[in-house]
């Protein structure tokens, strides 16, 4: 009886060890925050923003899954961007992650008067990246990453500039 005590014990402390030594071996994943959907109104009527919309993923060169003009529907295709241009994919204890993000974008315009509505969703994971900025990039796991808000406030901005023109 007295020999399992002491195992137990043994035990035990061995436990503690482990557990008080794990933090220096790994640290913690730190997710960002995603952001909701990024909308917002053009003052013009549904076909002007639609073209000015086209011209300005054109000119994004933005490889297309889908566009439908009837439904206000654009879809993007994955492009690689470095991470923190769109994307902010978090850090790992103090480092943040650095190296590449697949990202996808889906843009909705719904006509509402003398207005359209836009609504831009993203969709954003690693592909490569490394703590910090020194090192090889790794590709597993992959982490989920939260827009930036660059890409839809820059995407809205060429709008409202093309609705003037």
């Amino acid at each position: 009886m007295e020999s399992t005590t002491i195992r137990l014990a043994a035990l035990g402390r061995l436990v503690l060890m482990v557990v008080a030594l794990l933090p220096l071996g790994c640290a913690p994943y730190v997710s960002p925050l995603a952001p909701p959907p990024y909308r917002t109104e053009i003052g013009a009527g549904y076909d002007v923003t639609w073209m000015a919309l086209v011209r300005a993923v054109a000119k994004q060169n933005l490889p297309l899954r889908a566009i439908a003009r009837d439904s206000g529907v654009i879809a993007t295709d994955d492009v690689v961007t470095p991470i923190g241009v769109y994307s902010d994919c978090g850090r790992i204890g103090d480092d943040q992650l650095e190296g590449e993000a697949l990202v996808t974008f889906t843009v909705f315009a719904e006509a509402n008067g003398e207005i359209t509505k836009l609504q831009i969703n993203s969709n954003m994971r690693t592909q490569g990246y490394r703590k910090g900025s020194s090192g090889w990039l790794k590709d597993k796991p992959v982490y989920s990453c939260a827009s930036t808000g660059r890409f839809e406030a820059n995407l809205v901005d060429a709008v409202r500039e093309g609705v003037k023109h």
